[in-house]
């Protein structure tokens, strides 16, 4: 039986061959849609239903795109062997406010810094307290450990040193303390050519009550030592002080204070009163944040005076719960000395309190 041409050669197509070509066709576009929608991203580059990254959307997405090999996913920007389009810039995320305290579990921003301030010295003077007292200001992140840099580990380079400090934005103070610092001979020069411009801060106390601290803290390590007198004197009933024991050392402040001098003006250099951080935490700490360039926002509100301590703590803030008071090792009860030998040291320490009074200017009543 012979066809009729009508415009075109060869047989009418069936109907039956028509419906699987579009069907065909819809299965095509329906395979092209729904990868298309899997595989746009949105500004987070992160797939709402397969929770992998996803492909930023390009210019066109013509059909051979289909064909070409598929590649990872990757975060919006440019890499180094295909330049992305350029976009519009995203906003600016504000920075989360900073609560009043810096320790673990606040947000990593900022850079690591070598610290701009330093609490060098004295053990038993009070460094603990201060450090923990100015780390509730906003402006100050200060590292909670001694990293002893200046006197231990200063072969470990600042690179190293650096990395152990908290970040901190630009508007912020990098501190740390190490008390040792005051009386270690090479630290103020180290100090010096890390930066002539460190800010050093001195918490000072009474000599004698000092050593006491001191030894008080070693027996509570060590009990087998012997009696604080016998370490005091070489000979007692001459009246000669040992010198080289470093808890009597220590608190010849006018002598190593000569040290600092040659590298440091007085300018740059803060004495607190160990006394008065006691009777009042927020004098001394006012004058601390005067030195340090910063607001005074650390004021009486924030101290509460423990009578069973015999220090004021810290009150609760909004980020904790509880007070916040120094450890156990802290407020230890003293050993008691014979009144003797107090008034010996007393004695001993007379001309040094003296020089170093007229040294920085101040007198911390200490006879």
């Amino acid at each position: 039986m012979a066809y009729r041409v009508l415009g075109r050669a060869g047989p009418p197509q069936p109907r039956r061959a028509r419906r699987l070509l579009f069907a065909f066709t819809l299965s095509l576009s329906c395979t092209y849609l729904c990868y298309s929608l899997l595989c746009c991203c949105d500004d987070l580059g992160q797939s709402r239903l397969l929770g992998a990254p996803r492909c930023l959307r390009g210019p066109s997405a013509g059909g051979q795109k289909l064909l070409q090999k598929s590649r990872p996913c990757d975060l919006p920007g440019p890499t180094p062997s295909e330049p992305s389009a350029p976009s519009a810039p995203a906003a600016a995320v504000p920075a989360p406010r900073l609560s009043g305290s810096n320790h673990s579990g606040s947000p990593k921003l900022g850079t690591k810094r070598l610290p701009q301030a330093l609490i060098v010295g004295v053990k038993k003077g009070g460094t603990r307290a201060v450090l923990e007292f100015i780390r509730v200001h906003p402006d100050v992140r200060a590292l909670g450990t001694e990293p002893h840099f200046f006197d231990r580990n200063y072969g470990r380079g600042l690179d190293w040193y650096r990395s152990l400090m908290p970040r901190t934005l630009e508007s912020q103070i990098t501190l740390e303390k190490t008390p040792s610092y005051f009386v270690t001979q090479e630290a103020p020069r180290r100090i010096f050519n890390m930066s002539r411009d460190t800010k050093l801060i001195v918490v000072v106390r009474n000599p004698v009550t000092r050593a006491i601290s001191d030894y008080t803290q070693t027996l509570s390590k060590k009990p087998d030592i012997p009696t604080f007198e016998g370490l005091s004197f070489r000979n007692r009933t001459l009246g000669l002080v040992d010198v080289s024991w470093n808890a009597i050392r220590i608190g010849m402040y006018a002598l190593h204070l000569e040290s600092w001098l040659r590298y440091f003006p007085l300018a740059q250099i803060h004495f607190v009163s160990g006394e008065r951080l006691i009777t009042d935490p927020a004098g001394e700490m006012g004058r601390v944040q005067d030195f340090l360039g910063i607001k005074r926002l650390i004021t009486d509100k924030h101290f509460y005076f423990n009578k069973t301590k015999g220090f004021p703590c810290l009150k609760k803030t909004e980020s904790s719960l509880l007070p916040r008071c120094l450890g156990k090792s802290k407020g230890r009860t003293h050993v008691q000395i014979d009144p003797e030998v107090i008034d010996q040291l007393r004695e001993f320490y007379r001309p040094y309190n003296i020089k170093f009074y007229e040294t920085v200017g101040q007198d911390f009543r200490w006879e």
